[in-house]
């Protein structure tokens, strides 16, 4: 089934990345939007609100398969009550902001060794993602010294497309260079990940799902993946070394 992929893509959110609830760091990614914004309101009661408002703007954004800009989300929808003019110009710091609140992400068990050994087996790596906001991940692929590994990073935030459209597969393809019928999608999502790659006719499709959460999954010919996996790691067993870097190696 491997033996025609010559492209992987991931996802980032609960595949190679995952959440840890820090609440210092939450609380000072809160405290900082309560200061952009300009607010005497409690830090903890204004981001809750943000998060009631966030839920109406992901419902907008899954509806019509689109990514706001970051000064429309937050003019728009998050902070409506305050002047454009003022929040506007902040949105990309805003975002980045509020994406500390949920959390701090930290790159999954084996992360970096699968990377490193999938780029040494000879495939084009890549990345797909739904996600809010421009500036978290460039800055993170320099940070972690995860840029040379990835050839192609395609994000919604960034092209105003969210998966499972397939234009954001096929934009992801494209600028990889590789067709997409020999590009693979590893993500974590049932529905979106599987029919968006179907659509845009990539060669294969993997989910990493718990087996506690594929216990309660329903799953159907329309979101039936090739492969599942529970650990980040099991890539290395599905896709060995392609056959060209074996010749260089002999």
């Amino acid at each position: 089934m491997t033996q025609n992929i010559e492209a992987i893509f991931l996802d980032l959110g609960n595949t190679l990345r995952i959440l840890i609830k820090d609440q210092d760091h939450m609380a000072r990614a809160r405290q900082k939007i309560v200061e952009l914004v300009g607010t005497d309101e409690d830090p903890v009661t204004f981001v809750a609100k943000i998060d009631e408002r966030y839920k109406v703007y992901r419902k907008w954004a899954f509806e019509k398969l689109r990514e706001a800009s970051e000064s429309e989300m937050w003019t728009r929808w998050l902070v409506s009550d305050f002047p454009a003019e003022k929040i506007a110009p902040l949105g990309a710091e805003l975002t980045y902001q509020y994406r500390q609140s949920m959390g701090r992400r930290v790159v999954v068990d084996g992360g970096r060794e699968v990377v490193e050994e999938l780029q040494k087996r000879g495939y084009t790596l890549g990345i797909i993602s739904n996600l809010i906001g421009t500036r978290e991940i460039p800055e993170w692929l320099e940070v972690e010294n995860f840029a040379p590994y990835f050839k192609s990073v395609v994000l919604s935030s960034v092209l105003g497309i969210r998966k499972p459209d397939p234009a954001i597969y096929l934009a992801a393809a494209r600028r990889a260079e590789v067709e997409p019928a020999r590009c693979a999608y590893v993500g974590d999502n049932l529905k979106r990940d599987v029919t968006g790659t179907r659509a845009a006719g990539f060669g294969m499709v993997v989910i990493m799902i718990s087996r506690e959460e594929l216990a309660e999954a329903n799953i159907t010919d329309e979101n039936r993946p090739d492969l599942i996996i529970h650990q980040f790691k099991e890539l290395l067993d599905i896709f060995p070394a392609r056959e060209s870097q074996t010749l260089k190696v002999l």
